[in-house]
């Protein structure tokens, strides 16, 4: 039985199958080839560019925040994120502090060389370099105009500019001002930011602050008010001189001041000297300065202080 049962069964002959229906086969390969899932290119999901890495944009040195230029200047070059005050350029501060420019002194004083210095590379060279960096001719700049009702002479110095240093030049632009002050009685507002005195020039240099020291006393003469504000930083010879000869010192909040630097007098007290040594609250505490302003106060106090001295009517009270 066993013998007739797989003599009646007949295996599938897969060789005619194929070959007799070429066609359906074919068929059934052409749409499984059309049908097939085709490998794509995936598109990355990218999230738009965000305005600091579209935009000229500064990195605050405090919290390390990408800020845009264009937030910086709205915000008066404070840090948005940590509050930190940021440097200004000389022309900036004083074209934000006055409402008002009616002109500019100092601009026919030109620095000369009258040592014949050289270091690493000789005094015009550095002077050039300076000028051409920063579009300033010298490293104080002196404008006078209106801040609200009230008549004015500012000045202010940039540090990118030899580090703010007083040079001849800087002196005779600061006399200058002193002396239109005081023939207009005007009040004189000074923003130091200034490394010291240039060595470039040696002891012409120091002269300066004999000079400046010399106009400011004619200003405390005649009753003109000359008011300083401390920015970050200031040393040495203005220190010495016009930063610390105001009838009344404000301070940005936590600008270094003092006349050394804080690494020699930690080398010659062999002590070292923690935060916040020579910052402005500290300067504040000891009596130093008369008060710590916001950047974002700094022109409605001056204004306050300037028309109490002036005898002038307060426009906001």
């Amino acid at each position: 039985m066993t013998n007739n049962m797989t003599d009646t069964i007949k295996k599938p002959d897969t060789q005619n199958d194929n070959a007799t229906n070429p066609v359906d086969s074919a068929t059934h390969t052409d749409h499984s080839w059309f049908n097939r899932s085709v490998p794509g290119v995936k598109q990355q999901l990218t999230a738009p560019l965000t305005a600091v890495e579209t935009e000229p944009s500064t990195e605050c040195p405090s919290c390390h925040s990408m800020i845009t230029n264009t937030a910086l200047i709205f915000n008066c070059y404070v840090c948005p994120h940590c509050d930190h005050h940021l440097a200004m350029t000389a022309r900036e501060r004083l074209q934000w502090f006055l409402g008002q420019v009616d002109g500019e002194l100092g601009q026919e004083f030109v620095a000369k060389d009258p040592l014949g210095f050289v270091d690493s590379k000789p005094y015009p060279q550095r002077m050039l370099e300076a000028q051409t960096k920063t579009g300033e001719t010298e490293a104080l700049i002196v404008l006078y105009g209106k801040l609200r009702n009230l008549d004015v002479v500012a000045c202010a110095f940039d540090f990118r500019f030899m580090g703010g240093s007083m040079g001849s030049v800087v002196g005779d632009r600061f006399v200058q001002a002193a002396e239109k002050a005081l023939t207009e009685k005007k009040p004189l507002v000074c923003f130091a930011a200034s490394g010291g005195a240039r060595m470039q020039e040696g002891l012409l240099s120091l002269m300066q602050m004999a000079r400046t020291g010399a106009a400011i006393e004619r200003l405390r003469l005649a009753g003109v008010p000359y008011i300083v504000v401390l920015t970050n930083p200031v040393y040495g010879g203005v220190t010495a001189s016009l930063a610390m000869l105001g009838d009344i010192h404000l301070a940005e909040p936590k600008a270094m001041i003092g006349f050394a630097g804080k690494r020699v007098i930690e080398q010659t007290v062999r002590e070292t000297l923690e935060e916040p040594f020579q910052r402005a609250e500290f300067l504040l505490e000891h009596g130093v300065v008369d008060e710590v302003v916001h950047r974002h106060q700094l022109g409605d106090t001056i204004y306050r202080l300037l028309a109490k001295l002036c005898s002038q009517p307060n426009v906001d009270a």
